[in-house]
């Protein structure tokens, strides 16, 4: 069988490679692009949980400063994005302890979101998350209304 290079096609290159492994025919497996490609995926996971995480805090921040917008929408938002991160995390547990360090990531790309969505200027928001880990993850935690005047 004609070895298919990761260049020429992903998918076949990803099968046959698989077959090798199983097979343990570890000498005719492509190491490098393989490792490579794991790395990959572990980076992928760790910016889905900073995606989800900005999306929830965009959310909180709507539901704190424009408390009079609130909507089941972004209620629901809100849970639909706690499950999520759940979700990730019971598949890579590994993540969790990052989230400390990545909730500032998720917070700096939140207030620009919140920004396309309030009007609100993302430099009028507080210039560091308002929140803990534990209370962004809390099923029961919504933050209290509270004006941006004094914030920064």
């Amino acid at each position: 069988m004609k070895a298919i290079t990761y260049q020429q096609d992903f998918y076949a290159w990803t099968q046959q490679n698989a077959q090798g492994l199983r097979q343990g025919k570890l000498t005719e497996i492509d190491v490098i692009n393989i490792a490579e490609e794991l790395e990959s995926m572990g980076k992928s996971q760790q910016h889905a949980l900073i995606n989800r995480l900005a999306v929830l805090l965009m959310h909180l921040l709507q539901w704190q400063f424009q408390s009079a917008k609130r909507s089941r929408n972004w209620e629901l938002t809100i849970i639909e994005q706690r499950q999520e991160i759940v979700d990730l995390l019971e598949d890579s547990p590994s993540l969790k302890h990052s989230m400390e360090a990545q909730l500032a990531k998720a917070y700096n790309k939140a207030v620009i979101k919140a920004e396309l969505e309030t009007g609100i200027r993302y430099t009028d928001f507080p210039s560091s998350c308002l929140y803990t880990l534990e209370q962004v993850l809390d099923d029961n935690f919504y933050p209290e209304s509270h004006s941006l005047e004094h914030c920064n």
